[in-house]
């Protein structure tokens, strides 16, 4: 940020104008030069104006550490003591010079030039400004002065979700010209017709630059001749429906630019806006191949000096896509593909514009912005991927900004009414950089070299035009020509893995536990049509297109062939088929390419394994169909008959309450109508018992199994038997499959009854395909098997009847507290127990799900310390400082940072049983105590407190909000702008009461039970030491055992209902798996 608002210094020295103005009037009088005397009064007041505004931004202290880094640099160039001293000098002089502005001196004109001329010539004499001139463009779109700071309709920058097809193509003053030093700019070609994206050859001979074509008013691709000042038009242009623009030299003497050739439409606002993917061309516009295969626009394309290419690519694949622009690089011919920076991460929002430091491998420069408000200017930014990819964390400083940290600030509007704006950046070193600025709301662009030091050093400026996009009229080394890597003749690519395990994405999941992966391919919105409603319900902004499986090689390896040209995506199963990571991105591979990845979610500075993987010992596999040819994935046509067959006998739409699965009519839920499609009722009511990430899920790197299907109510609920319905492998295969794919209802976009308009943007669509790229043709409009019911309903076999519960005597009884005890964690944290009394009792349900049978008594022999509430983030933090609950996501369209449930009095979640087990033991040895975790009769002992009812504080399973934290109304408050209170219902929850809470709570916030537990029921669901065993319960036959396995967890959570919370309700995952609402609570034996 500036030191002061510029503005409301000029109003300080009036004074001088109007003295500088009547000196004027007095050399310009007499009636013939009265034009005259207007131009000089005016060109005399912006002079005046200009030169105040460059002694505002005259900082001395930033001046000290440039000369200070100039001289140790270059010693022999710069006398460090002389310059020092003649900083001061004009330092102490900036005060007085000041003061006679105010006064209204005319003495202070010369005297402030001779400042800025010293800043000047200091910094010009830099050696990386080794060029006279500087290429740039003149612009202003006349007619928009009254919008000083209309960066669209001024200075033709487009909102950040668009391209280039939205700025207005006429009615512009602009030209490009040769901006020499002394800040002479030089027309070399002008047009009314916007010009811009300029890209100069490495010989800085010829430009680059867009504009629009005579012949079909298309935007096409130029080239300015700089030394004749002729210009041609480079692409051909011979369809009216596509644009080309933002084009950029390649070392081989071909050009990669953006076209809206796709066919594809921005889904964020229904298709309306075009989507421009890189394709490559040779430089007299024939050889057109597209390069990328992306949900949404690339921006930027820029040579690297490794001969790669740096491009963004904004990707919102059930990601969050207020956030989502990454920094993506690959070679010239469209190979490897990876994300250079910013994936997983909430920050930055965008990097527009960015470009690589010369000389500074990893090093580089971009435009930080935010997703709506400003257009494309925002905070410079210098970063460094050798410190890291992701938020801030290789975020060096803010230009302007020495010394300052850079704030990784999520919010939409990032940057949004701070000063200065920078736009085209060009780095020439480490230190300097050529930029458009704009210092305040009523400037104009103007050319500077801005600094790491703060200073800003204008070259051009004007208060009648913007001057934009600067770049060093210079020869630059031509980068390394990278040999294409492709065969055209090919259809299929190479995919290899060398370990699955490898990297973040599966931390913490044991080798073996991936037996195949699931391969998917994505399909994007068309033109004029899309949107994450229209795909289904919080299911996605895409199309999944299923291919089907491939094995993975014990050493957790993987190689095979793929559709080259085509996004495709896998998931790692295990071996029930269900995905313990869900990638939510895409890779795409050109013809012939092999694709490579180290393992799952590597960094990119993280080296490349040294041993053989088995899978590059065999024969790649071919992806093994799933139940039939490839197909986009349809509720109807894949789950329904699944539901035909085991389920729409009881759930016929004819007991009120209960979902209604055999009703395949489509038919609008809700009353939202924000780009809403229909959907069956029976998609509508499954949906409500899957868990997903939805549209617009978190950002940052899921912690696996996340969304694991064990974690959705459908799945628990035929896990546990629901009503003794047992299905075959293929039907839970289907389920499974559907949740994996974020629960999607359409599999095709012609069935979501899309306007007639983008029904002809299909067939258009695949024929630019098929005449700009090889690939095999995946047809996922073509409906090969349309949904009909011909599954017949079979009856599941009626369970047995449990047995009676056994008679205790002095069960139930009232229970009282007994006497506790703290223990002390370190630091002041505490840790309070409750004393639990040695008794019996019965264990389990009759009237709940089968694996809760039989009813049995049970005995606890000995009294133990119980945790008063479950461990606390702040308590878990004391043993392992870093850990984190995390984001809990927002439904719809998440138009604010998700909810934090970092608080340190919130239970610590996302903990396996294996961690809540090493806190015990870290526990144990600090207190020399002996402390465990429950076993799973413990557990219910202490939380029934003496009831034999359905919680501890009775048989209601409605009236609790003072005594738990569960699924309510209250979890609406989830819900964004464009999820109304009253619109889909998104997971089951009790409508009758609410808690206040609507995801996770304070420990301790409700009412305890007798025994003075709090928080058994509700808020987080706990780990017990307890193999997941059928009952009968038996303590000795090794369940208990400290071994890992499947373990027990109990007590329901925030996103659970009443029914799913009682004291005997019993769940269990893997000891190694960090659920997202489990945590846990002590024992002391």
């Amino acid at each position: 940020m500036l030191k002061s608002n510029l503005l409301s210094r000029k109003m300080t020295f009036g004074t001088l104008l109007k003295t500088t103005v009547f000196a004027l009037a007095l050399m310009c009088s007499g009636a013939t030069a009265r034009a005259a005397q207007d131009t000089a009064i005016s060109q005399a007041t912006e002079q005046v104006n200009l030169l105040f505004d460059e002694l505002s931004l005259f900082d001395a202290k930033a001046m000290t550490r440039a000369i200070e880094d100039l001289a140790d640099r270059y010693p022999d160039r710069f006398n460090r003591a002389k310059v020092l001293a003649e900083l001061t000098a004009h330092a102490t002089q900036l005060k007085s010079v000041t003061a006679m502005f105010k006064q209204g001196d005319p003495a202070a004109l010369p005297a402030g030039q001779a400042i800025v001329d010293f800043k000047r010539r200091i910094l010009l004499a830099n050696p990386v400004i080794d060029f006279d001139q500087v290429v740039a463009v003149q612009r202003i779109r006349p007619g928009t002065e009254d919008k000083p700071d209309a960066l669209c309709t001024q200075v033709g920058m487009t909102n950040n979700w668009l391209v280039n097809t939205s700025i207005p193509k006429g009615g512009w003053d602009n030209s490009i010209g040769k901006l020499s030093l002394d800040g002479t700019f030089e027309p070399m070609a002008a047009s009314t017709t916007f010009m811009g994206d300029l890209n100069l050859h490495f010989s800085a001979d010829t430009l680059l630059y867009s504009s629009i074509s005579e012949d079909n008013k298309t935007w096409q691709i130029f080239e300015l001749n700089l030394t004749n000042n002729t210009t041609r038009q480079v692409s051909i242009g011979n369809h009216n429906d596509i644009d080309n623009f933002d084009a950029c030299y390649l070392p081989d003497g071909r050009v990669i630019y953006a076209s809206t050739a796709g066919f594809q439409g921005v889904p964020c606002i229904g298709g309306k806006g075009d989507i421009a993917n890189l394709h490559v061309m040779n430089r007299d516009g024939t050889g057109i191949r597209r390069l990328t295969f992306d949900q949404e626009s690339n921006w930027s394309p820029y040579l690297m000096e490794n001969g790669r290419i740096m491009y963004q690519r904004w990707e919102y694949t059930d990601l969050s896509h207020f956030w989502s622009r990454t920094l993506f690089s690959m070679n010239p011919d469209g190979t490897d593909q990876k994300a250079y920076y910013g994936s997983n991460s909430w920050w930055p929002n965008t990097l527009f514009y960015a470009k690589p430091v010369p000389g500074a491998p990893h090093t580089f420069t971009a435009i930080v912005s935010g997703h709506h408000g400003v257009q494309r200017a925002g905070q410079l930014v210098l970063f460094d991927a050798a410190k890291g990819r992701k938020d801030a964390d290789g975020a060096v400083q803010a230009l302007p900004g020495f010394g300052k940290p850079v704030e990784p600030i999520v919010i939409d509007k990032y940057y949004t009414g701070q000063w200065p704006k920078v736009l085209h950046p060009q780095p020439l070193s480490e230190t300097v950089h050529l930029a458009a600025v704009k210092l305040n709301a009523r400037d104009k662009f103007g050319i500077y070299l801005i600094d790491v030091f703060d200073n800003l050093l204008p070259l051009k400026r004007s208060q009648s035009h913007h001057y934009l996009e600067p770049i060093a009229l210079r020869k630059r080394k031509t980068p390394p020509v990278i040999p294409d890597r492709v065969d055209l003749s090919a259809k299929h690519a190479m995919a290899f893995i060398s370990d699955i395990y490898t990297g973040p994405g599966l931390a913490g999941v044991p080798r073996g536990a991936v037996k195949k992966l699931r391969v998917f391919k994505y399909e994007f919105s068309p033109r004029g049509f899309g949107g994450h409603a229209q795909t289904g319900i919080q299911s996605g902004w895409d199309l999944k297109v299923i291919l089907g499986t491939v094995d993975v090689e014990e050493d957790g390896s993987a190689m095979f062939r793929i559709p080259s040209n085509t996004p495709i995506s896998v998931q790692p199963l295990d071996a029930q088929g269900k995905a313990l990571a869900i990638m939510r991105t895409w890779m795409t591979a050109m013809p012939g390419e092999v694709l490579s990845c180290i393992g799952c979610h590597e960094s990119q500075n993280e080296a490349p394994p040294t041993k053989t993987a088995m899978a590059s010992s065999i024969p790649p596999q071919t992806i093994e169909p799933w139940y039939g040819g490839t197909r986009g994935f349809s509720f109807l046509r894949e789950v329904q008959p699944v539901l035909d067959q085991y389920c729409v006998g009881c759930h016929d739409g004819s007991a009120k309450g209960r979902p209604n699965l055999a009703d395949t009519k489509s038919g609008q839920f809700g009353d939202h109508n924000f780009m809403q499609n229909k959907m069956p009722k029976s998609y509508f009511d499954l949906q409500q018992f899957v868990r997903r990430p939805g549209p617009e899920g978190n950002l940052h790197l899921l912690t696996p199994l996340n969304y694991h299907a064990d974690t959705s109510e459908l799945i628990q609920m035929l896990t546990k038997g629901h009503h003794n319905v047992k299905l075959d492998e293929e039907a839970w295969d289907r389920l499974i499959t559907w949740i994996d794919l974020n629960a999607p209802a359409h599999g095709s976009f012609s069935e979501m009854s899309p306007p007639a308009s983008s029904k002809t943007f299909f067939a258009r669509r695949a024929d630019l395909y098929k005449e700009y790229a090889t690939a095999l043709e995946i047809e996922s409009e073509v409906i090969h098997t349309p949904y009909r019911k011909t599954e017949t309903f079979v009856a599941p076999k009626k369970a047995p009847q449990p047995a009676a519960a056994p008679s205790l005597p002095n069960w139930p009884f009232q229970a009282t507290p007994g006497t506790g005890e703290t223990l002390d964690l370190g630091d002041g944290v505490l840790l309070e127990c409750a004393s639990i009394p040695a008794g019996q009792f019965v264990m389990g349900s009759n009237s709940e799900s089968p694996d809760e049978q039989p009813m049995q008594r049970v005995v606890i022999d000995k009294p133990f310390m119980m945790g008063v509430t479950e461990v606390t983030l702040a308590q878990y933090q004391q043993f392992s400082k870093d850990h984190k609950n995390g984001l809990y996501g927002k439904p719809g369209v998440v138009v604010k940072y998700g909810f934090s449930m970092d608080k340190g009095t919130y239970p610590v979640i996302r903990v396996s049983w294996d961690q809540a087990l090493a806190f015990c033991q870290w526990l144990s040895k600090r207190t020399g105590r002996a402390v465990s975790l429950p076993t799973e009769a413990q557990w219910e002992w202490a939380c029934r407190a003496g009831t034999d009812t359905v919680t501890s504080f009775g048989n209601t399973l409605t009236d609790y909000p003072a005594y738990a934290n569960l699924s309510d109304p209250t979890s609406d408050n989830r819900r964004t702008r464009y999820m109304p209170t009253n619109h889909w219902t998104l997971a089951q929850k009790n409508e009758i009461s609410a808690d206040k809470a609507h995801c996770l709570n304070h420990v301790g916030a409700y009412t305890p039970n007798a025994l003075g537990l709090k928080d058994m029921h509700g808020n987080v669901a706990e780990w017990t030491r307890s193999e997941f065993r059928a009952y009968p319960y038996a303590r000795t036959d090794g369940r208990n055992a400290l071994v890992q396995g499947r373990k027990v967890v109990r007590g329901g959570s925030w996103n659970d209902r009443p029914i799913r919370s009682t004291s005997s309700y019993r769940l269990s995952y893997p000891s190694w798996q960090q659920v997202y609402n489990v945590g846990f609570r002590i024992i002391i034996e």
